[in-house]
């Protein structure tokens, strides 16, 4: 007996954003990276741009860090 295919029905939701997303967009818009972002998506980032962005999060989050532990 063959096997019906079923067709995959994409159903797209509002992503939530978290902490971490918000910070990226956060992060791109000051480096002036938002307007590119936009237009073409996060995929059209150089290595460079997207490492920049990576690594001021990672900045801020060990500073976050650092400041919660001292308390």
């Amino acid at each position: 007996m063959p096997e019906k295919k079923k067709k995959n029905k994409q159903v797209l939701k509002e992503k939530v954003l978290t902490e971490n997303d918000l910070m990226k967009y956060e992060i791109a818009e000051e480096l002036g990276l938002m307007d590119k972002v936009r237009e073409t998506g996060w995929k059209s980032l150089t290595a460079k741009e997207s490492g920049r962005i990576g690594g001021l999060m990672n900045k801020r989050n060990r500073e976050k860090r650092s400041g919660e532990e001292i308390r």
